[in-house]
C-alpha cells in the first residue's frame, strides 16, 4: 500500500505540506490499542525496508533544486543529515501517535477483523515484499519492464484498489509533505524564518498535485498488479470490498496519517541538522575568505 520508491522522481517536482487528516469529531483510541493495529498492518516494517535509500535520495532533492553545484563537503553534510535523520526510531511516535488519532472503535475493530483473514494477511505480506523493492526494481515495475500476467478483469480491480488506497494521491502527499519538512527544517537550522519557506513551497505543490495524481496513477497500478500477483482474484475483491467500506475509508485516513506524520518529523529533522552544517560551512568559507583579504600582499622582488 506504501510506495517509498517514488521519492527519486516525485520528490524534485515540487514541495508541499500535508493538510490534516484527522477526523473531526471522531474519539481516538488508546496508543495501546492502536499499536496492535499498527504492528498488523507491519507500517514499521513496510517504512524501516525503505530507509536504506534516503541518504541518496536527499542529495538528489538538493542537487535538483539549486543551480549552484554542491560542494563535496556539503555534500557530505546533506548525506550525515539524511542518515542521522531517516531512522525508524524517529519515525515511530509520530507516526503512532497520528495513527491513534484517526482511529476510532469501530475502525480498530473492522480494520482488525480483515487483517486476520487470509486476504489480509496476503494483503500486507505483499505491501511488505513491494517497500523492500530496490529503486532500480520499483521503476522497471512501474515503467513496465516488469510486469505479471493479467488479465481485463484483474486490472479493473488493480483500478478500483489504486482509488480505495488512493495510492497516487496518498504517494504525492507524503512526498511533498517530506520535502515541506527538509525545506523548513533547513531554514530553522540555517537561522531563517520557516513560514515564509513553507508557504512557497506549498503554493508551488499545489500548482503541480493534480498533475502528479494522474501522471502517477497507472504507475501505481502497474506497481500494484505486480506487488499483489499472488493475491486471487478472489483476494482483491475481499481486499477491495473492506478498503470501500466506511471503516475501510477511515483506516486508509489514518494509515496515511501515520505515515505523513512519521516522514514529517524525519524529513524535519534532516532539514535542521542540514541547516545547522550548511550554515557553518558557510561560517567556515568567509573566515578563509577574510584571512585570504587580510594576508598582506607579498612584496615585489628587486
Amino acid at each position: 500500500m506504501y510506495n517509498i520508491n517514488m521519492f527519486r522522481s516525485a520528490l524534485l517536482l515540487s514541495l508541499v505540506g500535508l493538510g490534516g487528516l484527522v477526523q473531526a469529531g471522531v474519539p481516538p483510541v488508546d496508543m495501546e490499542t492502536a499499536a496492535q493495529l499498527y504492528q498488523e498492518a507491519a507500517i514499521r516494517e513496510q517504512v524501516r525496508a525503505s530507509l536504506g535509500s534516503m541518504p541518496a535520495q536527499i542529495r538528489k532533492l538538493f542537487q535538483g533544486n539549486t543551480s549552484t553545484p554542491l560542494t563535496d563537503a556539503q555534500l557530505d553534510a546533506v548525506n550525515l543529515a539524511a542518515t542521522r535523520a531517516f531512522r525508524i526510531d524517529v519515525f515511530d511516535a509520530p507516526a503512532l501517535s497520528a495513527f491513534a488519532a484517526n482511529l476510532d472503535a469501530d475502525t480498530l475493530k473492522k480494520a482488525e477483523a480483515f487483517l486476520e483473514t487470509d486476504a489480509g494477511k496476503r494483503m500486507v505480506a505483499a505491501d511488505l515484499k513491494l517497500a523492500s523493492l530496490s529503486d532500480a526494481d520499483a521503476d522497471k515495475v512501474m515503467n513496465g519492464d516488469i510486469s505479471a500476467p493479467t488479465t481485463a478483469q484483474r486490472n479493473a480491480l488493480f483500478d478500483k484498489l489504486e482509488r480505495a488506497e488512493r495510492s497516487a494521491e496518498s504517494t504525492v502527499q507524503i512526498l511533498l509533505t517530506m520535502g515541506t519538512a527538509v525545506a523548513a527544517g533547513t531554514a530553522v537550522g540555517s537561522g531563517m524564518e520557516p513560514g515564509p519557506v513553507e508557504q512557497r513551497a506549498r503554493k508551488s505543490g499545489e500548482a503541480g498535485r493534480q498533475a502528479m495524481e494522474e501522471n502517477l496513477r497507472e504507475s501505481m497500478r502497474r506497481y500494484l498488479a505486480y506487488g499483489y500477483r499472488d493475491l486471487s482474484d478472489a483476494d482483491l475483491k475481499r481486499v477491495l470490498s473492506f478498503l470501500q467500506s466506511t471503516e475501510g475509508k477511515r483506516y486508509i485516513s489514518a494509515y496515511l496519517a501515520s505515515l505523513g506524520a512519521g516522514f514529517y518529523a524525519m524529513g524535519r529533522r534532516c532539514g535542521e541538522q542540514l541547516g545547522e552544517s550548511l550554515r557553518e560551512l558557510a561560517m567556515a568559507q568567509l573566515a578563509t575568505e577574510s584571512d585570504e583579504q587580510a594576508q598582506p600582499a607579498p612584496k615585489p622582488h628587486p
